[in-house]
């Protein structure tokens, strides 16, 4: 369908050719799923939320994507342009890494560090920027771990001339000095959080002056930002069911490359913190689950120091530590819950988004726990095999698989969704070469 609520002032395409591979259209999940997830709630009336509720931090239109039900969602011409710099992602056969691995199976990876910024990010920070955009916003606020989201947003902020400010949890900040440059580089400014620029910031560090941070701190400072200033918004780079929406171009993608080459998916690991990269190329394969009977197998790879899937309760809870977010019915640690400083700094989230915890207690697909020592030996193994080092995000999800293919006894084909590059996240690497 035509999104009826884009603009009319919509910022125009450039009139660039865009390959025809490249995704018309997002899918969307909840028009697939036998029972409807649970609404979000309103902080104060504890009430279903309604459109004008949100309107003070997102745009209509990501609004409107928020609740639809419809299947597909149309994508403007002018974020496929900007899709087309990267999109179609390439499908690799892990042919080196099968050898070490001694394994029968097949091993696929779909790669979005091949995207300028790196990451899977840039799938929804280019959209979310060109629907603000449309909407006469200029300025986002957000809030990012490791930095990937934070990088992907500045980038897609220059790209739509929007001013964007991140504040960076402090750990991955004080740890990963070249994503802040990187932001800059694109116009971004960027704050280790907490910080004494925001009222939450100045009261999470009287509590604690010595915090490593939060993702959650770290999304309450950018929303009280933007909340205080009419010419900002803010923007979420997972969890919420709009971003989820734009990032399915990945699994849409790799089904239509597995189907050119006649192969199936049997199992597919994603790395999973707040369920952006999960949910993109996982939502594609169990929707033809839902509407073909297909058995896929989805298998959400969390890190042990943050295990909201795996330990945490499914429960309606905050998305920030100071309560300024709506209540969000999801697997958590709890709102309060600091993870200690890993490396996958990304993946540091107290929750999980409420569409993949949803997927979750149908049934839907499995969760596993992944040690950080297990991650990266499993992406120094992907490196020396196949030549890319992952992010150390995007290890959970290989560290699974390649548990999985070496109990392999068959030609069965597993799918790993390599989220991100490592390249500027080395230092995480150091304790581990």
């Amino acid at each position: 369908m035509t999104d009826p609520t884009a603009p009319s002032t919509a910022p125009e395409p450039w009139g660039t050719a865009v390959p025809s591979d490249v995704p018309t259209h997002w899918y969307n999940l909840a028009a697939d799923l036998p029972e409807p997830p649970p609404p979000a709630l309103h902080p104060g009336t504890r009430e279903p939320l309604g459109p004008d509720d949100l309107a003070p931090l997102f745009p209509m239109a990501l609004i409107m994507q928020e609740v639809s039900t419809e299947r597909y969602v149309e994508i403007p011409q002018a974020v496929r342009e900007v899709y087309a710099l990267w999109r179609p992602s390439p499908l690799i056969r892990a042919r080196r890494l099968e050898r070490a691995l001694g394994t029968p199976a097949k091993i696929f990876y779909k790669y979005e560090g091949v995207s300028p910024a790196g990451s899977h990010k840039p799938n929804t920070a280019v959209a979310q920027a060109y629907y603000n955009a449309a909407e006469g916003i200029t300025k986002l606020t957000t809030e990012t771990g490791a930095g990937q989201w934070g990088a992907s947003l500045s980038m897609a902020c220059a790209l739509f001339d929007l001013e964007c400010e991140v504040w960076q949890v402090r750990a991955s900040y004080d740890s990963k000095p070249y994503r802040r440059m990187q932001m800059e580089v694109y116009g971004g400014t960027c704050h280790p959080s907490p910080s004494e620029l925001t009222q939450a910031g100045r009261a999470m560090l009287a509590a604690d002056p010595d915090t490593t941070g939060s993702l959650g701190m770290a999304i309450s400072e950018a929303v009280e930002a933007a909340a205080t200033n009419p010419t900002a918004h803010y923007s979420l780079g997972s969890v919420l069911n709009h971003v989820l929406l734009h990032q399915t171009v990945i699994g849409q993608e790799a089904l239509a490359q597995l189907d050119e080459i006649g192969e199936s998916a049997d199992v597919v690991f994603g790395c999973a913190g707040g369920g952006s990269n999960l949910g993109g190329l996982t939502f594609p394969f169990l929707g033809r689950n839902l509407r073909e009977g297909t058995t896929t197998r989805v298998v959400a790879c969390e890190p042990a120091a943050c295990p909201s899937l795996t330990q945490g309760e499914y429960r309606y809870d905050f998305g920030d530590v100071a309560g300024l977010t709506p209540l969000l019915k999801m697997h958590t640690l709890g709102k309060d819950f600091v993870p200690p400083p890993i490396h996958a700094g990304g993946l540091r989230y107290h929750g999980m988004a409420p569409m993949v915890s949803h997927a979750k207690e149908l049934g839907l697909l499995d969760a596993i726990a992944i040690d950080q020592d297990a991650a990266f030996a499993a992406g120094l193994e992907f490196a020396r095999a196949e030549a890319i080092i992952p992010a150390p995000e995007s290890t959970h999800a290989v560290a699974g698989a390649i548990a999985h293919a070496r109990q392999a006894t068959t030609d069965e084909t597993i799918v790993i969704g390599l989220s991100g590059n490592g390249v500027l996240d080395l230092p995480s690497y150091s304790s581990y070469v």
